[in-house]
């Protein structure tokens, strides 16, 4: 009965002592700093912020300015805008032409064009099998707002994916700026076709 007992009171002992040695820092002189720095608030997107003038956590950017990653498309979603693209948004300046930016591509346009466009843009895609009007062949058709299909220049077909046309609607929230480009470099494939 001695042994267990003695054996009891050894762990209970080792037990208390690692409880108490764990607790304190030796480091640590119980004073806090600048406790803000690693005890900061954290406000949600929604929530008031007395921090601002307006009272909002959320903030529009200022003005003039461009999020980092972010391609701007300063023309508007207008015949105007669509002609002004198609003079001064050239691919070449934009990304670089690489065998891995058109497999991108590629891939891309069958995710999202191929349903109604076809996999060869011919304006074959499953959708348009079911029914849905048959957009216009890259290669062979003509274009509603004029011109041949296979003639679209870098910025039409950007300006295209950005605000849709006629029965086609806009994949600028679901198309990344640069991904279009992508899509733009693999189109100009499919009007070789």
């Amino acid at each position: 009965m001695n042994k267990f007992r003695i054996l009891g009171t050894t762990a209970i002992v080792i037990a208390a002592s690692i409880v108490f040695t764990s607790c304190k820092d030796k480091r640590s002189t119980g004073w806090e700093y600048a406790p803000n720095m690693y005890e900061h608030t954290a406000y949600d997107p929604d929530q008031p912020n007395k921090n601002f003038k307006d009272g909002k956590t959320a903030q529009v950017p200022p003005a003039g300015t461009t999020p980092i990653g972010f391609r701007r498309f300063d023309f508007p979603n207008s015949r105007e805008g669509y002609d002004n693209a198609s003079a001064s948004y050239h691919l070449d300046s934009l990304i670089a032409q690489t065998p891995g930016h058109l497999a991108e591509g590629k891939k891309l346009f069958t995710t999202f064009c191929s349903p109604c466009h076809g996999l060869t843009g011919q304006g074959d895609g499953l959708v348009v099998q079911h029914g849905y009007p048959a957009p216009p062949s890259y290669s062979t058709g003509q274009s509603s707002r004029g011109g041949a299909m296979k003639d679209l220049t870098d910025g039409k077909i950007y300006h295209t994916i950005t605000y849709g046309v006629n029965s086609m609607g806009s994949y600028a929230s679901q198309i990344a700026p640069d991904d279009r480009l992508k899509i733009v470099m693999y189109v100009h494939q499919l009007q070789k076709l």
